[in-house]
């Protein structure tokens, strides 16, 4: 894993230190080199940069960027099949110089072309040019893994894997996109291929793009789609051989991850996603596998000990650390410099935590993210199966009363629930629940934080609702059910644009690479095809993994109630985070900004001070936004 920008100047004013400001910026994704390649064509001024964080092929031959015959390339990632590749090509007449994959796909995009891109199993954002063709080629991978951003503004175009590096160039124009602004404060990440600057995207996920320098000329195509798989017919195979055949695949997934040449390690929190890594791989290996955690004092978030008793169970080599509040706390400042974007997941800082530990020991850490994407884990896929329905059911008008008397008592207030992990949360999502019509609809419900008609109140600027995979329709009739279509959904934006920045950001923020076993695309191909009924089955929420799980570890370690890798937010709003939350939503601060309407931030802080505990992730986003706009913006 590593860092890449670079540049298309049309003008021809860009220069080699520009090309090494921008570059400079990702020194924390790839601590262990760098290379510039700066070329003045014909057409444009061409730039090209890399940081380097030696994984695979820790001698020169797998410095980039990479030059053969008339391609240069610099590429983020891992192709992990990149030897069975190698060989194909061998056969083809190609001859090698180096181990590293990067060679590998530059041979095969020679060979092959844009169709190489088919035969890639790994994570991966590289750019391709072509000096023959006069083309610039860069692509993502299928699920989103590795992140690319771009621009194409005053006749230069830019590409990196994070922000900053755009920020560096003169020619890019920093103006807020209020869109994404918008669209921040609903889901409390920018959905792709939206950007929070003006003229700037992400490159969505399977999909690549092409620019040809003659014409300026920019096409981006789709190469994969996962609707492809969800609308085939379903697999007509009982479930125990479901089950068997799934464990097969994700060994198959989970042993391509530890290709490597230097030191591997899992991250274990004790839920079934990562306990199935873990134990798959620790079966498979003759040594011990590392394997680190990180744990809370309170133990109503603290699942360290669940972890500890998997890894006894197992045989790893495990590391677990009970962080302090203050290390937790001491995260948030530093947060917007990593994230680039506004970003709301407070399920940010245990990842940096516990990807600072795991650098201590190892290169490249396993995580297994995607498990409920893919396997229908989420709760609220139970919700909507189980009371869709039956919400729907319920005439306009009185839904849309329980809902206004939801919004009159406070959550704090209700005996028994009141105490249960993420109900204050909850609480206020059911009432937006209670409002909408449809499936997806509600789905969507359940993913917002604040409606539509909140932004309105909130932003003084007009804005527009943004397109995004929320609004596809492309699971055919033939194959819809309610938790398929969600599950199509969330893989295409929550697990996108929320957990792989998370996970992205936080293991580069220590420069430890990231890797995805549930996000082999082999994986949510054989997935989407099985029946539903195989992965929410009986009651029972991602059942195939939890029986793979029970192969290999007693049901009565596995079996508790879902948790989350949370964090206090709640409690450190009103107290330690307080004097943050009274500087940025001051009507002073607020006033010299500009951008929201003061006396609805000063209400909603207001009334989460006075025992609304359900207003806490609102507030949250807010300061969120806040410190983001200070780092970046000021």
């Amino acid at each position: 894993m590593c860092g890449i920008t670079g540049f298309v100047d049309f003008q021809n004013k860009s220069t080699r230190s520009v090309l090494q400001q921008m570059n400079d910026t990702l020194h924390h994704r790839g601590p262990d080199g760098e290379g510039l390649e700066f070329v003045q064509q014909p057409l444009a001024v061409v730039g090209m940069a890399h940081r380097r964080l030696s994984i695979i092929d820790l001698s020169e031959g797998g410095k980039q960027p990479k030059q053969y015959k008339h391609f240069t390339i610099t590429f983020n990632g891992e192709i992990y099949n990149y030897n069975e590749i190698k060989k194909e090509l061998a056969v083809l007449g190609h001859q090698f110089n180096s181990h590293s994959d990067t060679e590998v796909l530059l041979h095969s995009y020679e060979e092959w072309g844009t169709k190489a891109v088919d035969k890639l199993i790994g994570m991966f954002a590289f750019v391709i040019f072509d000096a023959a063709r006069n083309e610039l080629f860069c692509c993502r991978d299928r699920a989103g893994v590795k992140p690319f951003f771009y621009s194409f503004q005053n006749d230069v175009f830019l590409f990196a894997s994070e922000l900053k590096a755009l920020l560096q160039h003169p020619a890019f124009d920093k103006k807020i996109n209020m869109d994404a602004v918008a669209s921040f404060l609903q889901f409390g990440y920018v959905p792709h291929p939206h950007c929070i600057y003006q003229q700037t995207s992400k490159l969505s996920p399977g999909h690549h793009l092409t620019l040809n320098l003659a014409s300026k000329e920019m096409v981006i195509n789709q190469y994969w789609n996962v609707y492809d798989y969800y609308n085939k017919p379903k697999l007509t195979i009982d479930l125990n051989e479901a089950i068997t055949q799934t464990e097969a695949l994700l060994i198959s997934a989970c042993q391509y991850r530890m290709v490597s040449d230097v030191p591997v390690g899992i991250f274990l929190s004790g839920g079934y996603d990562s306990s199935v890594v873990t134990a798959l791989l620790q079966h498979q290996s003759s040594t011990k596998l590392k394997t680190f955690t990180i744990g809370f004092k309170d133990d109503g978030i603290n699942e360290a000990h669940h972890a500890k008793a998997v890894a006894q169970h197992l045989g790893t080599d495990h590391y677990d650390y009970i962080c302090t509040e203050k290390e937790a706390l001491d995260i948030v400042p530093t947060l917007p410099y990593y994230y680039d974007e506004p970003f709301a997941d407070s399920s940010a800082i245990p990842t940096t935590l516990v990807s600072n530990m795991a650098k201590q020991q190892v290169t490249v850490a396993i995580s297994a993210d995607a498990g409920d994407e893919v396997f229908a884990g989420y709760n609220r896929y139970e919700y909507l199966q189980k009371f869709g329905g039956k919400i729907q059911s319920m005439p306009w008008f009185a839904r849309n009363a329980l809902s206004g008397l939801m919004s009159k008592v406070d959550a704090d207030a209700i005996p028994i629930l009141r105490t249960k992990y993420l109900f204050h949360s909850r609480y206020e999502k059911v009432k937006q629940l209670l409002l909408e019509p449809d499936d997806r609809k509600m789905n969507l419900a359940l993913s917002k934080q604040f409606t539509e008609q909140d932004v309105t109140k909130l932003l003084k600027q007009s804005w527009t609702s943004v397109s995004s995979a929320f609004d596809s329709n492309e699971l055919s009739a033939e194959t819809y059910d309610v938790i398929s279509s969600i599950m199509a959904i969330d893989y295409q934006t929550y697990l996108v644009d929320d957990i792989m920045q998370k996970v992205d950001r936080a293991t580069m923020t220590h420069s430890l690479e990231g890797r995805e076993p549930f996000l082999d695309h082999r994986v949510i191909e054989w997935a989407a095809q099985l029946p539903t009924s195989y992965k929410y089955h009986k009651g029972i929420t991602k059942y195939i993994l939890k029986e793979i799980a029970h192969r290999y570890i007693p049901k009565d370690i596995m079996e508790r109630p879902k948790m989350g890798f949370g964090v206090p937010v709640n409690n450190w709003l009103v107290n330690e985070l307080r004097p943050l939350v009274d500087h940025y939503l001051s009507v002073e601060y607020l006033a010299k900004q500009g951008i929201f309407n003061t006396q609805y931030v000063v209400d909603l802080k207001a009334a989460f001070y006075k025992g609304k505990k359900e207003k806490a992730e609102k507030i949250w986003y807010l300061l969120m936004f806040q410190l983001w706009f200070e780092q970046w913006m000021t």
